[in-house]
Order: structure tokens, then C-alpha cells, then sequence
């Protein structure tokens, strides 16, 4: 029983050795889509639509100013 014991120390210490793990198969990691992505996409066009909305508005407010004087 007690040579069992180191033995298994010796065992241990052996699958712990210090090499380089062996390269996993590198598939090009394609992105997962996921249920926000139609979120952001939705959310991402509403801020397009606001600044398009925002600069007509400048614009019209620009052109108020421009006639009142």
C-alpha cells in the first residue's frame, strides 16, 4: 500500500508535465446570430431615422431664421 502511494504522486506529476497542449482544430469561428441581433439592427435604424429627422429639422429651422431676416 505505501509504494502505491508515491507512485501515484510520481503519476500526478507526470500528467502535469510542462509541454504545449496539441493545437484544437481551428474552424474559422463564424459569428452565432443571436435573438438581440434584430434588436440592435431595429434599434441602430431607429437612431438613423432620428438623426435624419433631426437634421431636417435644423435645416427647416435654418431656412425659418434665414427668411425671418
Amino acid at each position: 500500500m505505501k509504494p502505491l502511494l508515491p507512485l501515484a504522486c510520481l503519476l500526478a506529476l507526470a500528467g502535469c508535465s510542462n509541454k504545449a497542449p496539441e493545437p484544437q482544430a481551428t474552424a474559422t469561428s463564424k459569428r452565432v446570430a443571436t435573438p438581440w441581433d434584430d434588436m440592435k439592427k431595429d434599434e441602430q435604424k431607429a437612431k438613423d431615422v432620428q438623426k435624419l429627422v433631426d437634421d431636417h429639422a435644423k435645416e427647416q429651422q435654418k431656412a425659418l431664421d434665414d427668411a425671418g431676416q
